[in-house]
């Protein structure tokens, strides 16, 4: 095998109180092309980040990759050219660390020749990244549930994103606000008061069935969180305004995608709209953002060797 070409989801974590528990891929995708040619590893990004991510072995999907050969006692090509085509914006909220992970475990298991499972590489890339509902989600697409049992990681996917026929779209607004996931995850409180907890608890449960059940009423009375979306829309301007001019303006729901800052809203279609009202509130804080119009993906990642169409 010569070169190995991996498609990654962009993924929206939490979907309001599912913290940590809740992942939804989305029809954004980073492609990533493995080739054995040259001499030692080389990445080469364009798109997304560019600008940004590092080409040398610093880049996360070098080191996933790595980790992989490392696991199965093997060493890498004299010659791995990787070429990144990224469509996901990177510290947006919208899973890119989760993704390029992912891209690099999968695409150097095929080069080995699929000695890993689906659970064996998430449990890899949760080593290495620390956030499985993105994983997850990026893996097998539609909405994803998520958690570890005796350390281990359990996973199920919920639902494939379809309403009626109708696949959910999705509006995402990206401000330029400077917040990493580290800094987000700072911003939260080392004890909660039980009642917030069992809030969310709730509210997860019936978040899922509004998903499954097509219910956008439901789901726009649910996607109640407690536990972190408090604590971190102070860190984003123009975030919790942006949240309620989706809602007044015809969004089933709308909430924090992962830990900020970008804001995402929910609806069968008509987006739009709902999209500019939400820029808008970001601009009266004085933001500027982009928007990304997209939908559920019911795809998770898709690895493609040589020889396939």
């Amino acid at each position: 095998m010569k070169s190995v070409t991996v498609r990654v989801p962009a993924t929206t974590a939490n979907l309001g109180p599912g913290f940590d528990c809740l992942g939804m891929a989305l029809d954004i995708w980073n492609e990533t092309i493995f080739s054995l040619e040259g001499r030692g590893m080389v990445a080469v990004v364009t798109g997304e980040g560019a600008e940004q991510i590092s080409t040398n072995q610093n880049n996360l999907i070098l080191k996933s990759a790595m980790r992989v050969y490392d696991l199965m006692g093997k060493k890498p090509a004299p010659g791995l050219l990787i070429r990144c085509f990224n469509a996901i914006p990177v510290s947006s909220g919208l899973g890119s660390s989760a993704a390029a992970v992912l891209t690099g475990a999968l695409g150097a298991n095929a080069l080995l020749g699929n000695p890993l499972n689906n659970l064996q590489i998430l449990e890899l890339v949760t080593e290495i990244e620390n956030h499985p509902d993105n994983a997850a989600a990026a893996l097998e697409g539609g909405l994803v549930l998520v958690g570890k049992v005796n350390g281990k990681v359990v996973y199920r996917r919920a639902w494939d994103g379809t309403m009626g026929g109708d696949i959910l779209q999705a509006a995402v607004v990206l401000p330029d606000v400077a917040l990493s996931t580290t800094a987000a995850r700072k911003a939260l409180p080392a004890r909660v008061a039980l009642s917030d907890a069992v809030s969310n608890m709730a509210m997860t449960a019936f978040v899922l069935e509004a998903f499954r059940n097509g219910d956008l009423g439901l789901l726009g009375d649910v996607m109640v969180d407690r536990l972190h979306q408090p604590y971190r829309l102070p860190l984003i301007p123009g975030a919790a305004e942006a949240i309620q001019a989706a809602r007044k303006n015809g969004a089933a729901a709308a909430v924090l995608s992962g830990a900020g800052p970008s804001v995402i809203a929910f609806r069968l279609e008509g987006l739009e709209q709902v999209a500019k009202t939400m820029q808008h509130s970001f601009k009266e804080a004085g933001q500027t953002s982009r928007i990304f119009i997209t939908r559920v993906s019911k795809w998770g990642a898709q690895v493609i060797t040589d020889g396939e169409q």
